[in-house]
């Protein structure tokens, strides 16, 4: 391809200009209808660039049609075919005039094609053209607009058509659908703090190196991962010679299975309907799209089967192809040709306040005390933009005493969308998982993972080393350098909201007590009600608690761990046999012996007595033949 002066003289139109087509083909169909035009036209098409082509169903006469100038107006390109007898057709002439006026008065981009015929014969209007205007001139017609945007047109940098028009065409399709990138008012502009986000993740795309590259964006639940494939997808997707944003792979190949995902892979890339693909649909994606430059966008994976089903490896993709992989759980990204992972950072204090205010102020409606306010709201997404979002727009149009309010309800009652979001997460998870990341979310969040936190899970059966591993590749827990467990405080209210289910004013239906007050309400219960205690697995508790409480716990069947500081009694009662306790922890206690007669506790491995300087005889261990750890720091014995 050749081009008849250094650059393209144009900018990208008004983003208020509403747009119809992305490219108006203005041409002499005498000329390149049947040819040339109808190639090129079907070559955009196929890209999936929406295209106008007069096919002379608009009535001809002196003036051009309106519908024709609604079109030229309409559109993001025109692109110009100059052929020899252009000029014989006034018609195309007052194309040309309307289409170098929208140049100038909207900015649009003008791409003149010169075929068979030389630019500076366009420009200087000699030989087929220079004839033309003398006939014009005899009819006494006005022209000096026409010759203006000849000239103009001519002097704008063009394709000038040169060697086999197959390959050409092909890459006058590329030219434009990059001009379109750029001329495409991109909401980009309008998502808070995707900047930097795009520049990084452009960097490992590596968009100009050859060879097969896979980025997986990984990261929180509501985080911003399809935002920002999105925006990277509408930014450079006009480079390829095929595209295919696959939205919610968890949820659609769970709905529809992954052979259907397959068929819209095919169908959008290669620009047919599904009813059109035949065969093996693996078979025909490794065959047809090796040979093109593919960009393809897996959103919300989170098995190994759907990367091994819809882009199974590199050499099923030409050279360039570039493929990107959302997720919430990294462990399936090390599993696949993957070569770099984008790690999503929640948003800093600026941007995600930037981000509340764009959705809590769209009515413009500024209420008392706004900024403290919104800081409380910032302060409790904490950086997640999910979150930012649904408090923006649930408070957008409350006043001063209803944002109180529903700060106030958060602590105890998250919003439904939040947590549903972020709940995939932990929906995805095994049994053993759930319950340690609920033991994590209520118990160890802050404390370090070694010793007591880890010993304690470990007896209760979780294997917390390698389930901790799976809860970080999650996106739900992380741990420090210094070994301390944390999460989002959205996260762990997600926990918490699981574990109080439908009751979640009767914490003796909860299978983890760890409030305080949560405690002293399970302990008021009345006696012939405390059956509901059954559901409780593990509790933890410290001073000012009720005395009762040694005589609630008792009746607690799936109790698996305590925890008790200053526990009152003397001794254990005859009745607290507890038989899938794990962990047992009576540390500063009154006791003075463990327990009186037998006891089977068949389950326990861990044993806790710590600082217990009232105790003056040794345990009996007989009926607890799990045991492996005691601790007796401290006591007397």
């Amino acid at each position: 391809m050749a081009s008849s002066s250094s650059s393209f003289v144009s900018a990208p139109p008004s983003s208020s200009q509403s747009q119809k087509y992305d490219v108006f083909l203005s041409f002499r169909g005498a000329d390149t209808r049947n040819t040339f035009v109808d190639h090129l036209y079907s070559a955009l098409v196929q890209q999936g660039i929406e295209t106008f082509k007069d096919d002379e169903q608009l009535p001809r006469g002196e003036t051009i049609h309106p519908l024709l100038l609604n079109a030229i107006e309409g559109s993001q390109i025109a692109v110009v075919v100059f052929s020899e007898n252009y000029a014989n057709s006034s018609w195309c002439l007052q194309e040309l005039e309307h289409i170098m006026k929208c140049k100038v008065e909207r900015g649009q981009i003008v791409i003149p094609i010169f075929y068979h015929v030389d630019p500076s014969k366009v420009r200087k209007q000699e030989r087929k053209y220079g004839e033309a205007f003398g006939k014009y001139e005899a009819e006494k017609k006005n022209v000096e607009s026409w010759r203006k945007a000849l000239f103009d047109a001519g002097n704008l940098s063009g394709l000038v058509v040169q060697g086999p028009e197959t390959i050409f065409i092909k890459e006058t399709v590329s030219t434009i659908s990059k001009r379109l990138c750029v001329a495409i008012p991109s909401d980009n502009e309008d998502l808070v703090g995707i900047h930097d986000r795009l520049q990084a993740l452009k960097s490992m795309l590596a968009i100009d190196s050859q060879g097969v590259r896979t980025v997986g964006i990984w990261g929180l639940g509501g985080g911003g991962k399809t935002t920002l494939a999105y925006a990277i997808y509408d930014e450079i997707s006009g480079t390829f010679d095929g595209c295919c944003f696959l939205k919610n792979v968890r949820e659609e190949s769970s709905k529809h299975g992954l052979e259907e995902l397959q068929k819209e892979i095919l169908s959008r890339v290669l620009k047919q309907k599904k009813e059109e693909l035949y065969g093996d649909v693996r078979m025909l994606i490794k065959g047809r799209l090796r040979r093109k430059k593919v960009l393809l966008v897996l959103d919300d994976v989170d098995d190994v089967e759907q990367l091994e089903a819809l882009a199974g490896s590199h050499n099923w993709f030409n050279e360039g192809s570039r493929i990107i992989i959302t997720t919430r759980d990294q462990h399936i990204l090390p599993t696949s040709e993957v070569n770099v992972i984008y790690k999503v950072d929640l948003l800093n204090h600026n941007d995600a306040m930037k981000l509340f205010c764009k959705h809590a102020l769209r009515h413009v409606n500024h209420i008392e005390d706004f900024d403290s306010l919104s800081n409380k709201v910032v302060s409790y997404a904490n950086g997640l933009p999910l979150a930012l979002k649904v408090m923006g727009s649930l408070l957008c149009d409350k006043d001063k005493s209803e944002w109180l309010s529903a700060l106030a309800r958060l602590k105890d009652i998250p919003e439904d969308d939040i947590v549903e979001t972020l709940k995939i997460s932990y929906d995805g998870l095994k049994p053993l998982e759930k319950k340690l990341f609920l033991d994590i979310a209520c118990f160890f969040r802050g404390l370090v993972f070694d010793d007591e936190p880890r010993l304690l899970l470990e007896a209760c059966g979780l294997h917390p080393i390698i389930g901790v591993r799976r809860l970080k590749e999650k996106a739900l827990i992380t741990v420090s350098k210094f070994r301390l467990l944390d999460m989002h405080d959205l996260i762990q209210e997600m926990g918490h909201y699981i574990i109080r289910g439908k009751n979640p004013q009767n914490p003796e239906k909860h299978s983890r007590v760890w409030r305080s007050e949560d405690v002293k309400r399970i302990c008021i219960i009345p006696t012939e009600a405390r059956t509901e205690n059954h559901w409780i697995e593990a509790i933890q508790s410290w001073d000012n608690v009720p005395h009762n409480l040694p005589c609630v716990i008792a009746n607690m069947k799936e109790l698996r761990w305590l925890s008790y500081s200053e526990f009152p009694e003397t001794s254990l009662s005859r009745n607290f046999q507890p038989t899938k306790l794990s962990y047992l922890r009576l540390d500063w206690s009154s006791l003075e012996k463990l327990w009186e007669g037998d006891k089977i506790l068949p389950n326990l491995k861990v044993l806790d007595l710590s600082e217990s300087r009232n105790l003056i005889s040794t345990p009996d261990f007989q009926g607890l033949p799990c045991l492996e750890r005691v601790k007796l720091n401290g006591c007397k014995k």
